[in-house]
């Protein structure tokens, strides 16, 4: 048997949630998706049936979405990525997103997918591909600016906390030894929870021109981020948040009474968790930092065109170049096999923590949300040591490779990792083999999961998680937008 057949049996997928694989099969090269025997649902004619809810059972409907997924879907050749992008791209519209008015304005509460709560991280990445339509759709674009609106409402009822319930719901972890209240889900502080809000704010205002979001309620959210990220340096103690909870998971809570490992004050900004959710080894997460000086510099920028408000602008373009200039003296270290690298945490006093997490922002994500250039020799090197097996988190086996981190654990790779090596690649060889993996590993399904075991892509975690969902539709529309059609269209 070839090594492209043992590729390919290797991959004979029943789109259930569990299963093995021949343990003995041995992968040398990604075959052609057209050697992979698929157990995907098709209709009597053969072609494969949309997973998608019935239009009566969509949550959202946009006409220039499904007008785009009909042009995508046209333009593919492989019908097995075809079929996958029109699962996957409209899955935040489908089933996420609650859109309605409140006070007369718009407003939009997404949920994660199967946890019905919003993270500030999830649903601003969620919505963020549709962001370039909605000048072509006047309900879409009001569909968006509740999302923002509703983003700056929860950072204002807490700017420490990563997700939300909509209205005062209580939660499952309401005993947490934190500043809960009903309106949380979850009370832990992660920086990239009032990054991505400007981020899409602004995105927002650089397409449609809308200003209109940048009202009280915005000055408001300014306020509170700059706050929550100078009381975040702990120049002046260990601020206000403390968090520690009840688990036997070592990750879900913080060591020294809720406080987190020791932070030297050197400029940087602490954040206890990671985008994972996962709590941080140490305390600088260096991709949240580089998230947090770029997030700045655009609420400037906003503060300075729109609201002509140079105080508060230049409050935040200092506090970005002070966190600037800490990242080029704390955030690298010497590698002995890869050079001089980007960490992924820091405590300010000469440690460093080597590794990276799937979640963005991750070390390998940093081109993909603008904090640094894509040839920056820092960067590439760090690039090389993360997709190796020098980065803990790595994981390589049968069934793909990618990375991992403690919230799965061992062994299970995420698609996100594997699409953020895509998106950052600019070698058209591993952007196709990221292309296969993906395609290889859903498990029949037609979804992207949270992430798969690497032997064994029918173990796998969260069948309904939207953002991973989303995530691979923008990757297939930039690739098409990038001219790479005929890259798509030789898989």
């Amino acid at each position: 048997m070839t090594n492209k057949k043992l590729w390919a049996a290797a991959l004979l997928l029943s789109g259930a949630a569990s299963g093995t694989v021949a343990a003995e099969t041995t992968i040398h090269a990604f075959a052609p998706l057209s050697e992979v025997a698929f157990t995907a649902p098709k209709d009597n004619v053969g072609r494969y049936v949309s997973q998608r809810p019935s239009p009566a059972d969509r949550l959202f409907q946009s006409d220039i979405i499904e007008k785009k997924i009909a042009e995508i879907k046209a333009l593919l050749k492989n019908p097995y990525l075809a079929w996958m992008f029109e699962n996957c791209f409209p899955n935040t519209l489908d089933t996420t997103v609650h859109f309605r008015l409140l006070d007369g304005k718009p407003d939009t509460f997404v949920y994660t997918g199967d946890i019905h709560a919003m993270w500030l991280r999830d649903s601003g990445a969620q919505v963020w591909p549709y962001v370039q339509f909605a000048n072509e759709d006047p309900k879409l674009k009001s569909m968006l600016e509740g999302v923002i609106r509703r983003q700056f409402l929860c950072i204002n009822l807490d700017p420490y906390a990563n997700a939300f319930n909509d209205g005062p719901k209580g939660s499952e972890w309401e005993t947490d030894r934190t500043a809960m209240k009903p309106e949380l889900h979850e009370r832990k502080w992660e920086i990239d929870s009032l990054c991505y809000p400007l981020r899409l704010a602004y995105h927002y205002w650089k397409v449609t021109g809308d200003a209109s979001i940048f009202d009280e309620n915005w000055l408001k959210a300014v306020e509170n981020i700059l706050r929550t990220f100078k009381e975040q340096q702990r120049k002046e103690g260990k601020g206000p948040y403390r968090f520690q909870r009840k688990t036997e998971r070592a990750t879900d809570t913080t060591i020294n009474d809720g406080w987190g490992a020791p932070a030297n004050p050197v400029g940087l900004i602490v954040s206890i968790f990671r985008p994972s959710d996962d709590a941080t080894t140490l305390p600088f997460l260096i991709p949240s930092n580089f998230f947090a000086v770029t997030s700045l510099r655009k609420a400037a920028e906003i503060l300075t065109e729109v609201n002509k408000n140079a105080d508060l602008a230049r409050q935040c373009t200092d506090l970005a170049d002070e966190v600037e200039q800490a990242l080029k003296k704390y955030a690298t270290c010497e590698h002995p096999k890869y050079g001089t690298i980007y960490a992924f945490e820091v405590d300010g006093y000469g440690s460093h923590m080597l590794m990276d997490d799937a979640n963005v922002p991750s070390l390998l994500a940093l081109p993909y949300l603008g904090d640094v250039d894509v040839n920056d020799p820092v960067y590439q090197n760090t690039r090389r040591f993360v997709w190796s097996e020098d980065n803990p988190y790595f994981f390589k086996g049968k069934a793909g490779e990618g990375i991992g981190g403690p919230h799965i654990g061992y062994d299970m790779v995420w698609p996100m990792s594997i699409m953020m090596k895509a998106f950052t690649s600019q070698d058209d060889e591993e952007i196709k083999d990221c292309l296969r993996m993906l395609m290889a590993t859903d498990a029949g399904t037609g979804f992207m999961h949270e992430s798969f075991h690497k032997d064994n892509p029918e173990k796998f975690t969260r069948k309904w998680f939207a953002w991973q969902n989303t995530l691979f539709g923008e990757l297939i529309i930039k690739l098409i937008d990038d001219g790479k059609l005929d890259l798509l269209n030789s898989l």
